[in-house]
Formats: C-alpha cells, structure tokens, sequence
C-alpha cells in the first residue's frame, strides 16, 4: 500500500509501497527536472514508451522488472495520465510467491481493473489459489482485493467461500478481520448473493473472541446482518452485552492495544452499542440487569473528571457516551436511566464545543417523548431558548426549534410560542418556513383560549407572511367558521390588523374571508362600519395578486347580502371598466355574474344564495403532513405520536371530538386532529358545502389526508399472492373482505365492508389510490359505495381492473369515515400483484428445458436462496405455486423433490413468457428459487412474492 504521498513547490517527493524496487523512485527524481506541465507530460510519454517497448520485447521479464513497470504505471495513473496496458502483466504478479511481487499484482487490479474486464476471470483464478492456499498474507492480499474492486462479480465467485473462512477454526486472527469485513462489503454491495446458513449462528460467536480486532470486526458486519435478519442474529444480544461489560468495566491498562487516550475500546464499544439497538430491551432479567449496569458505568465515567486534556481523549469518552444515550433511548424502558441521560446531556448544552451542543439538543428532542423523561427535559427550557437567542450556528439554533417543540405541551405552549415568535423576526431564511409550520401546529394544538389561537396566527402573518403556507391560513378560517364564540373577536381583530399601512397578502386573504363571513359582527361599532370595512379591503385590492382580487370580489358580493346600504357602492366598483373589461378572465366573469346577481336577484334569493358558509366537517390538518414532507419521514410524526400516546387529556384544536379518536382503537394511530403521519392526497373527496357558498372554492385544495398503511398490512397482503378469496383486514370496527377472479389482462375485485358495531358510519368513503407509475401500467375502475353503512351491515364495491403492462407496486385502499362522532381513517394495501395476470401453460419436459436454455441471459433470471419460513411440506408447496397462478409441471425435472412451473403474463401490450424452478433442501431447511422470464423487472417482482410464500 501507498504509506505517503507528498507534493511540494520545489521538490516532488513520493515513498512507493513498501517493498518496491528502489529504481522504481527513478520516476519521481524524473518529474523533478520538468520545468512545467508539458515537459512533464512529455518525460510521462516517454517511460511509458519504454515500458511498453519492455513489456512486447522478445526477452521475458523477470518478476523483479515486471513489479517496477508496473509500480511505475501504477504510479503514473495515480497522478492522474490513462493507463490502457499493462494489466496482463500485473494479472501474471499474482501467480508469484514473493509478497512484494504479489503485492503489486493487487494493487494495480485494485485501483485500475474495470469489474467488466475480460480478465476478471483470471483474476478470480488467482484469488481462489491465494485463499486455498491457507497462508495467511496471502489470504490477506485476496481478501483486501476482493473488498475493494466489491462488484457483483466478485460476489458471485467468492460470497459462499468468504464465510467459510471466517468461521474456521484455523483462520489466523488477521485474516479473520480481513473476511469479516470483506463479507460486509460484499453484503452491502449484493445482498442478494450472500447466502444465509449455518455459519450466521457461528459468526455469532465471534463476538467471544479473544482478539478484539476480529470482535470490531465480527460486530460490524453482525450489526448489518441483524437490521435484514434479526432473528437469525438475536442470539447476539447476549453475547453483546457481555462483552460490552467487560470493556466498561475494564481499566485502560488492561486494553492497552486497543485503548485510545485512556479510553478502553471505544470503536467497539460504540458498534456493540449500535448492534443493541436493532433489538428491544433483552428478555432475559440478568441479561439486561447486566446491560443496565454497563449503561450506568458509562454514564458515571462521563461525571469523572478528564484523565487527559487533548481532544482526542473528550471525543472518544462522548462517542461512547452518545452512543449509550442513543441506545437507553431506544429502549425507553428504565425510567431512571432516561432522566440521568437528560440531566447529562442538559450539562452539553452550555458546553464551548458546538459539536457537543448539537448533539445534546439533537438526542434531547428523542428524550422529549418519552413518559419518563418529558418533564426532565422540560427543566431545561430556559436554557434551550437562551441558545435560541444567542447561539451563532444557524444549525444548532435549529436544533434549539426542534426541541421547544418537541418539549411543549399545554404547560408552556404559549411561552414556547411567545418565544419562537420573538425569534422569527430575525430567524435565518433557512429556518423561516418550518418555525412557522412548528408555530402553528403547536397553537393550534394548545389552544384552550380560542383568541389567543387567533393572535397568534395574526402575528404570524405579519411577522412572516412570506413564509405562511396556504395551509396555515385556510386552517385559521376552519376554526373561525367552526367555533361561534371565537367569530366576532377574529372579525374585530382581523379588522385592526387590516388597518396597517402595509398588510401581507396572506393577512388580506384572511381578513377577506373572515369579514365577509362575519363582518356583520362588528358592523355595530361607528368604527368598523360596513362601508369602513369595504374601503379598508377595497384599499388593499390593487396590490394584491390575481387570486386575492377574486376572493375579495366574493368578499364584495357577501357584503351586498350583509349590508344592502352599500350595494350601489359595491356595484360601482363591480360596474367599474377595470372590472367588466379586466385582462383576467377570471376576474371579468367574476365581476359580471356578482354584478348581474345583485341586480336582479331579490333579497330572498340572494340571502339563500350568500347565506353563511356552514361549519366545515371535522378534518385532519394538513400543516404536519406539510412539516413532516419538509423534515422528512421518521422525524417529527414519530416524536407527536409518541407524545400523543402519552398524554391523553391534550387539547387537541378546532374540533375536540377529533381528540377523542385516539381513545377509540382505531386501526391507525395517525387517525387523529393534526394527522399525523400523513400525506395530502388529492383525489380525497372535497367538504361539503352549500350551494349558494361562493367562498368555499378557497378550500378546494384542503383534503383529508391518507392514513399510513394499518398495522399487519403488509403481512395480510402477502397471504394473498397465493390465493384471491378471503378477510384482508378487521379490526373492532371494521371488517374487509375480497373475493377476485382474473382471467388474462382483465380482472374483477368484489371489496366487502362489513361494519362490526351497532352504529352507523356515516360519509364512508373507500378510495383506490396508484402512483403515478402505477396509473400507466394498471386501469382501475371503481363503482361507489353508500355513504351510509348501518351497524351490523355489509356493503360491496366492485373493482374492474386491466393490466396495461408490467408493474411492481400495489394499489392502495384508503377508507374514511365517521364513527360515534368521530374520524377514522385507515389505509391497507389492495392484492393486485403482477401474478394475478398469469395463465397457467402446460409443457413437456423437453419443452421446458428448451426454453429454459433459451432465457440463459443473466439479466433474465433472478435467483433467490432463502430460508424456509413455514414448514416444508410438499402438498402445500405444490398448492402456493398452483395458486401463485403458473402451472405445475409433473415428472420434468431429474430431481422429484424439486417443482418447476410454467406460465404466461397476459398483459393489455405483451405477453410475457416465464418459467420457475423451485428447490427444497430439508436438511439445510431451504430453498432455492429460480425465475426466468424475457424482462429482468417481471423476473425480480415474481421471486420477490413468491419466495415471501415459503
């Protein structure tokens, strides 16, 4: 390996792998007497040539001359000159038995071989002789290569090989490392080739060993291993913790290889830590007593004082400090843990190191939702917000926001608010939008006083309208129309606000809105008469946008209703040439129908036709959804959840019935006020309205939102790849039945409700939602259902569905409704799988293996060796494949053990051949599966289903 490479102005000074030929320095001394870039560029040329003469020369190479021509052209490469020979040369280095020769020969296929080389072969040749040949350098140097060129090539030829290796008992030390982390490459880059077996429960106890290298490097690749396959891996749990134990537990001298600045293990201490927290807390009382203690310990030596003042030293103690912090929170089981990591990490937050101060907050805000550890965090508040004022890295101030809003709750909700709305005036742009977003879902969620909620939003606008959502201002007016006792106050204050000289848009929107409605309100007081009102709006209405004019025109025509003193006021403007004859067509038809509606229309129609916009029904918030998709999934949503789960008596917002969705067990946990953890949809039917409700266009973007999939959906879904009759979902509300039929690219979908209480559900509404991708390869046509379902009642929907081509998602069934006055929501994934759309194709076994060499393509079979989930049982596996929708072929393969099936996937633009070949091993308890169709995407999306079978 290179050791050092240094450049410098007046002299290029460069140390080549150990064990090079010192001749081959030459070429550096060489560059030093070019007096520019083409000098140099043209003495490059000029070794190459010479390489090159040396390389097609009639006098072979010796090994020693073979190593320095390739180091030189290694070297060359390096500085950054295309290199297109000399590769067979390195390639014929391998077979040599000096290291050093050796040595080179990897290096140069390392850093220069293409995976798609046509010597891959050979050099794969060479790799297997290295690692049969048990001597451990050797070993080491075909490990390292395979790690690093890590194609899928190299997965192909050595991801069975590798495991062996590494769990022999011969294996040196040394080379066990190396095939450790040569696997976790390989796993990384190919999944899918590295197969499980009886080593996983061997590698396991690696764990154990006594060299702590091979430990470090057993735990990284257990660690990813265990997030695919946990059960396979639990049994390192145990192991873990032990041996974490006896790091934590141990002094700096009793590791002196492997401690860092008094600092025992570090690395491995934090990947044991991370390998814990793909697990819950151990089932096991001593096991996790055990994993208590060790928690303590470290948690004790973070308040000991330094035993070194270098850096080096603080950041390996709090790298295995966070790390624990990380993984009590996880667990979220020992009360008495959680509130020590608090009161630690509230010690960081005045710490001089940044660093330290983000990850405080950061794991702070993990700390906030938990029932333990909320009030603890709490105590920190002025703290928090004192960063917030004064902290100088926009990030960190940030995090400050993330955790006064994960901290709040209806005990300080308006402190909080107070203090994020102090801080926004001067906010980094960066962070603007989100504070808003934080700030009014908090408001509206603590709102116990109906005109604070209303202030607050108010002071929002004026203070960042720019940044204020359409979301954020049609979720004020909700709560206005819905709330009579907060009407008049948000008329009159609305009425103030508008009295600025500057006004945001977004106020003159609200305000528009709000006044038509409930102008009349106010319309009492000399000083908000109704012709006072009108000018005040009327003044803003040049400066605003196209659809600010066309609300307040609607806001005009309200006012005719409210105040028929004003009328002819009004109809002048409405007469006006800068209306009837606008550029805007929407604003001209706007003008010309309010004007011809107040001529001849009377009193009596016109009250019926601008009466009062009706409550809105009771709905989902669509500002967390808009939160969450700017922070991104697993972030906020997971934090409110949990914090809604833990304090039932919250205040929710406009619609306190809606609180009470979480006391009912709804399937979804997300089915609640400010829905949580889920997304606009925009195919949701729109609210109610009545007819004569000129305003409620300004809603028509504001839908319900899609509840995320119910629990155990994925699981329900599977058991229907094999078989299209049955129950795909019941809860104590609801139950949901299929019944399927398919026959080539068509199918029918008969979805049965059946309502499992004594009370009706009213506006029951199921929706099929596709992706955008989905919607090109799959024709849904679905037929409504009544909005009524009486209790103890069963409704049917029929779904006509056609497969326009190839598709690998789902569709997925969304159902709303109301129950005892309150909103469920819940969504489940619907079975239509590429597979319905097979037609089963009988062959003879001359037949079949003819076709089968003719889809030999690797991009044309897909393969998947995988570990038997249910009990291996012939006659059911022959009925899975019969109901995955292929025929099942008797007496074809040589092997009567093994099943292999045929068929045809009918789509409306293709037929696409296929053909399967299952293998059972019930010895080893597996199977190999083996698709092969004429498209790579169809041979990947039928192994993915039907291996999830066995």
């Amino acid at each position: 390996m290179f050791t050092n490479v240094c450049f410098c102005l007046g002299l290029k000074m460069v140390q080549v792998a150990e064990g090079c030929p010192k001749h081959s320095v030459l070429i550096c001394v060489l560059f030093i007497s070019g007096k520019s870039k083409e000098a140099e560029i043209k003495r490059i040329n000029k070794e190459l040539a010479n390489i090159r003469s040396k390389f097609k020369g009639d006098k072979a190479l010796d090994g020693y001359s073979k190593k320095k021509y390739v180091c030189k052209l290694l070297f060359i490469f390096l500085l950054g000159h295309d290199i297109d020979f000399g590769h067979m040369e390195a390639v014929n280095l391998l077979s040599s038995n000096r290291y050093t020769e050796k040595q080179i020969g990897y290096l140069f296929i390392s850093v220069l071989v293409n995976s798609n080389s046509e010597l891959i072969r050979l050099i794969n040749n060479a790799i297997k002789n290295d690692l049969a040949s048990r001597n451990p350098t050797f070993m080491g140097l075909a490990l390292h290569c395979i790690a690093n060129v890590g194609s899928r090539e190299m997965a192909e030829a050595f991801a069975g090989e590798i495991p062996k290796i590494l769990v022999a008992g011969d294996t040196m030390d040394s080379v066990k490392q190396s095939a450790a982390l040569c696997l976790l490459r390989l796993y990384r880059t190919s999944p899918d080739l590295v197969p499980m077996g009886d080593w996983t429960s061997r590698v396991v106890h690696l764990l154990n060993d006594q060299h702590l290298g091979v430990v470090t490097a057993a735990t990284s690749l257990i660690t990813t291993l265990a997030q695919k396959n946990p059960e396979e891996f639990k049994t390192s749990v145990s192991l873990a913790v032990s041996r974490l134990s006896r790091i934590v537990t141990s002094a700096s001298t009793d590791l002196q290889d492997y401690t860092y600045y008094f600092v025992p293990a570090p690395w491995l201490s934090v990947k044991l830590l991370r390998l814990l927290q793909c697990y819950p807390p151990p089932e096991d009382p001593a096991v996790r007593g055990r994993l208590t203690e060790c928690l303590e310990t470290i948690l004790n030596k973070a308040q000991e004082p330094p035993k070194s003042k270098k850096v080096q030293h603080s950041n390996a103690k709090n790298a295995v400090l966070f790390e624990a912090i990380s993984l009590i929170i996880h667990h979220d089981s020992e009360p008495n843990l959680l509130v020590r990591a608090c009161n630690q990490l509230g010690q960081f937050l005045q710490h001089r190191e940044t660093n330290l101060r983000y990850l405080a907050l950061e794991s702070m805000c993990t700390l906030a939702s938990s029932e333990f550890s909320h009030e603890a965090v709490k105590t920190h508040i002025e703290t928090v917000i004192n960063a917030l004022k004064t902290e100088r890295d926009v990030s960190v101030r940030q995090r400050a926001v993330d955790l006064l809003y994960a901290m709040c709750d209806r005990s300080n909700a308006q402190q909080i608010v107070a203090e994020m709305l102090n801080y926004l005036e001067t906010a980094d742009y960066s962070i603007r939008e989100e504070i808003v977003l934080k700030v009014a879902i908090l408001a509206e969620k603590y709102a116990v006083d109906y005109t604070w909620y209303v202030d607050t939003i108010l002071n929002l606008i004026r203070i960042a309208g720019d940044y204020v959502s359409e979301e954020v201002w049609y979720r004020v007016i909700q709560i206005v129309i819905n709330r009579d006792d907060v009407q008049g106050y948000a008329a009159k204050t609305v009425f103030e606000a508008l009295q600025a000289p500057a006004c945001h848009e977004n106020l003159v929107k609200v305000g528009g809105y709000i006044l038509g409605e409930f102008g009349n309100l106010i319309a009492g007081d000399p000083r908000s008469s109704p012709l006072i009102q009108f000018n005040l709006l009327h003044s803003k209405f040049h400066l605003c946008s196209v659809p600010t004019r066309a609300l307040l025109l609607s806001t005009y025509i309200k006012f005719v209703n409210l105040f028929p003193e004003i009328k002819t006021t009004i109809q002048d403007v409405l007469r006006s040439d800068s209306q009837l004859k606008n550029a805007d067509v929407e604003l001209q038809q706007r003008a010309v129908e309010y004007l011809r509606l107040s001529t001849i229309a009377s009193t009596d129609i016109l009250a019926t036709v601008l009466e009062e916009m009706p409550p809105f029904p009771e709905r989902e918030s669509s500002i967390l959804a808009k939160l969450k998709k700017k922070k991104g999934p697993g972030t906020v949503t997971d934090l409110e959840e949990i914090k809604k789960e833990r304090s039932s008596d919250m205040n929710g917002s406009a619609e306190p019935a809606s609180v009470n969705a979480s006391a009912v067990s709804t399937p979804s946990p997300s089915a609640d006020l400010l829905g949580l953890g889920a997304a606009p949809v925009t195919n949701s039917a729109p609210p109610p309205s009545s007819s004569g409700s000129l305003l409620v266009d300004v809603f028509s973007d504001s839908a319900s939102a899609v509840a995320p999939l119910a629990p155990g959906s994925d699981d329900n879904f599977a058991r229907f790849v094999c078989k299209n009759n049955g129950v795909l979902f019941e809860n104590q509300l609801l139950q949901i039945g299929l019944k399927s039929e398919f026959r080539q690219n068509l199918g029918r979908m008969f979805i049965f409700y059946g309502n499992k209480t004594s009370t009706q559900f009213l506006n029951f509404t199921p929706t099929v939602i596709c992706s955008d991708d989905l919607q090109s390869s799959l024709n849904l046509q679905t037929k409504p259902v009544d909005p009524t379902v009486d209790g103890g009642a069963q409704v049917q929907q029929v779904v006509n569905i056609e497969c326009v081509s190839d598709f690998m998602e789902a569709p997925i069934l969304n159902i709303q409704f109301r129950y005892g006055g309150t909103f469920q929501n819940l969504s489940v994934k619907l079975p239509i799988t590429l597979n319905k759309f097979f037609q089963p194709t009988e062959m003879s076994s001359q037949d079949f293996f003819q076709r089968w060499k003719q889809l030999s393509n690797p991009k044309q079979e897909v393969q998947n060796i995988f570990k038997a989930k249910h009990p291996m049982d012939a006659e059911i596996t022959k009925a899975k494949i019969i109901g995955f929708g292929s025929a099942l072929l008797e007496e074809v393969d040589p092997n009567p053990a093994n099943f292999v099936g045929a068929g045809i996937i009918h789509t409306k633009t293709t037929q696409i051949g296929c053909l399967l070949r299952l293998e059972p091993n019930l010895q080893a308890q597996m199977y190999r599966l083996t698709l092969r169709t004429s498209k790579e995407a169809v041979s990947q999306r039928l192994c993915e289903l039907l291996s999830e079978q066995f």
